[in-house]
């Protein structure tokens, strides 16, 4: 669990980097979409990114900075690197969109292409020994940015009766799963996966982290093959519920934010929303986390279209 001190500095600390987006009601429901998608680099990650360079030793950094990241981390440490002047070499596993790969090189960064394992074992060893730089895991301080999202939350919207976030590794669940258990404890906190990689839900019910089995799917930025073990105690302590979707709901999840609220959103960005307008969620108000926008045209054609991207 991350202090809500530690939060609060770092919303001092991002200052203006990133924005305080709308949190905004699904007409004729009870659900409101927290809008990280409009964040300059197209998801939340700006605020862990640049929490976690600003507050480091710029001698440090000094020869530059090196992350793992399917993308939208990737973008936060590449906008926040440029910002500070020093080198960012991104880690990506193989089967990365080309869209996000195309703004991390936008953004000044270096991509390095790896098979998903390596990727993952940098992600969870903290370390990649071909590139050179400080490592800059999603730890504490990614996790204290994070949190500042569920500053936003329950003071947008302060009577929340759930909040239901996208499941990647589980740096976004701990840090505004903090924030929202300091401020309104009585909220239930649910976390959801694709159940194309679902180890949480596996976890939860055995009470000890569960490897599973994954399939690559357009929902690129959440679920996994397991848990980090450093996190599995905040985890069981923070999250009230594992929730579940299948792909065909997070399609239909982006069509619907495209033609209620005239939203695009990536596939992890759209799960929580599928996941609360089937009911998973429970009753009352319910704020669901749209992580980010970085979605292939292409796949968002075929989504459009009323397909299922394989």
């Amino acid at each position: 669990m991350i202090p809500l001190a530690d939060i609060e500095a770092a919303r001092e600390t991002i200052g203006d980097a990133a924005l305080r987006t709308p949190l905004v009601r699904l007409p004729e429901t009870d659900i409101w979409l927290k809008l990280e998608n409009l964040q300059p680099v197209g998801s939340f990650k700006i605020r862990g990114g640049v929490n976690a360079i600003r507050r480091a030793d710029p001698d440090a950094i000094g020869r530059g900075v090196v992350a793992a990241s399917a993308g939208n981390f990737a973008q936060g440490i590449a906008w926040a690197a440029r910002e500070a002047g020093v080198a960012a070499r991104i880690v990506v596993p193989d089967a990365a969109p080309q869209t996000k790969i195309d703004a991390i090189e936008r953004l000044g960064g270096e991509v390095i292409k790896v098979p998903y394992d390596e990727w993952f074992e940098a992600i969870r060893t903290s370390r990649f020994d071909k590139a050179e730089g400080v490592f800059v895991a999603e730890d504490e301080p990614v996790m204290a940015g994070n949190g500042t999202i569920g500053l936003e939350i329950v003071e947008q919207l302060p009577d929340v009766d759930a909040v239901v976030i996208p499941m990647g590794g589980g740096a976004l669940a701990i840090g505004v799963a903090s924030a929202v258990k300091a401020l309104r404890p009585e909220a239930r906190i649910y976390t959801v996966e694709p159940d194309t990689a679902a180890p949480l839900a596996a976890s939860l019910p055995a009470g000890e982290p569960r490897e599973v089995e994954y399939t690559p799917s357009f929902v690129d930025g959440a679920g996994a093959p397991w848990l980090l073990p450093e996190w599995w105690p905040s985890l069981r302590e923070l999250v009230d519920g594992a929730l579940v979707t299948s792909l065909d709901e997070a399609a239909a999840a982006i069509r619907l934010m495209a033609e209620r609220v005239r939203v695009i959103a990536e596939g992890a960005g759209a799960i929580a929303l599928a996941a609360a307008v089937a009911g998973r969620a429970g009753e009352g108000k319910v704020a669901c986390l749209v992580s980010g926008g970085n979605i292939d045209f292409s796949v968002l054609t075929q989504i459009l279209a009323g397909e299922t991207p394989t």
